[in-house]
């Protein structure tokens, strides 16, 4: 049986690295590409990188229950597709989310099948010396860790945690966590 996997994790947790990992090494996930109502941009095409809507009609998907999660950013809407994802899993195919935790517990009310996963450092402190290797400024290194820390207090919801310290045990966790579904 396929299942929807959602995984949410502060940045600098690693995630755009294992999670690529997982995809790339697996023929059983199905892609999902995420909608939106914002402008299509020079150079992209509907279908690749986003769904395209205009607003009435994402208005529309939003108010009949269509999209499993929604969020605004910077005066644009985006969100994850409920009939994209059920094709894929219809389909046979396991489905592979990363969002932020907010928009995960959307999406995890809306489907509450959906196995969730937060992923993490085992301690502040690591993290903190990530966001040390890359940061301007303290300033910078403090703000991601309070909001790290408000992706952790928001990631409750979660069904499980993969320890992200070591990239390469993180990926065998996940996949793992994917083969059991």
């Amino acid at each position: 049986m396929s299942k929807l996997f959602v995984i949410c994790g502060p940045s600098g947790a690693g995630l755009r690295e294992i999670v690529g990992a997982v995809l790339s090494g697996r023929s059983d996930i199905g892609n999902v590409v995420p909608v939106t109502a914002r402008k299509m941009k020079a150079g992209e095409q509907n279908g690749v990188g986003f769904w395209f809507y205009e607003l009435e009609g994402w208005n529309a998907m939003k108010e009949s229950g269509e999209l499993l999660e929604a969020t605004e950013f910077a005066g644009n809407d985006y969100g994850t597709s409920r009939k994209l994802v059920q094709e894929q899993l219809d389909a046979g195919k396991n489905v592979v989310l990363s969002l932020e935790a907010a928009r995960a517990q959307q999406l995890k009310a809306n489907m509450p099948e959906a196995v969730c996963v937060y992923m993490a450092p085992s301690t502040d402190a690591i993290l903190r010396a990530r966001y040390e290797k890359t940061a301007r400024s303290p300033f910078e290194v403090s703000a991601r860790m309070d909001r790290a820390a408000q992706e952790k207090q928001a990631a409750a919801f979660c069904d499980c945690t993969i320890c992200t310290d070591n990239a390469d045990e993180a990926e065998k966790e996940l996949n793992a966590l994917i083969d059991r579904a």
